[in-house]
């Protein structure tokens, strides 16, 4: 059974309807303890930072996104879901995020290595993931398959080891990440075709509950 967790942003009918074309048994659920006892969890988002994490947290959900990770079950943050993992995001001020990942958010015209002026932001549209290494989650996707963005932030992981993938706009930033049992898109697997179904598809099949560990290949 995959949770995804409702605190009432994003088009969570979407990606539910994503997980059941996979064959997988979708539940959706606000409470606290639902989601700490889950065996499977889907953290979605969309619009602002501060918004979702704000809600997270009025709703009573962080202690228990935080007991199910620590449990080792497989959670995967999509969208501004992925960019909640990490310490800190830079959207209109300075918020905590859920501190699960050593990292911060940013807007791309605000990191080290700059961004062309001739490019947009919002970065919208197809672009191609390419993995760091090999990992069960982007199984049988292809060497550089192509997914859905809409987003005009994204994640500055301080660890390389947690980047599972990249994908260049401008300049190249996280598009999915991993450490141990907690995954992260950057993109919309829901809008996102046969990739996007794939990627849900392996994290439906992934161990419940037994901490997928990182695998770094040499």
């Amino acid at each position: 059974m995959t949770t995804i967790i409702d605190y009432g942003i994003g088009n969570l009918r979407s990606i539910e309807k994503a997980f059941e074309a996979v064959g997988a048994s979708v539940h959706r659920t606000d409470r606290p303890d639902a989601v700490a006892n889950a065996e499977r969890v889907v953290l979605p988002g969309v619009g602002a930072f501060r918004a979702c994490i704000d809600e997270i947290r009025r709703r009573d959900l962080e202690n228990a996104i935080h007991e199910v990770i620590d449990r080792g079950v497989p959670f995967l943050g999509v969208c501004v879901g992925m960019q909640l993992l990490f310490e800190t995001g830079y959207e209109k001020g300075e918020h905590d995020g859920l501190g699960v990942l050593p990292g911060h958010v940013a807007h791309f015209r605000d990191t080290d290595v700059g961004m062309p002026d001739d490019l947009s932001v919002p970065h919208m549209g197809w672009n191609a993931i390419e993995p760091t290494r090999t990992h069960p989650l982007l199984e049988g996707l292809g060497d550089a398959p192509y997914v859905y963005f809409v987003h005009s932030y994204h994640p500055v992981a301080e660890t390389t080891d947690d980047v599972l993938a990249t994908t260049t706009y401008g300049h190249t930033f996280p598009s999915v990440v991993q450490c141990d049992n907690v995954f992260g898109v950057q993109f919309h697997p829901e809008k996102s075709q046969a990739a996007g179904l794939g990627l849900l598809e392996n994290f439906a099949a992934l161990p419940a509950g037994e901490g997928a560990k990182r695998t770094v290949t040499t």
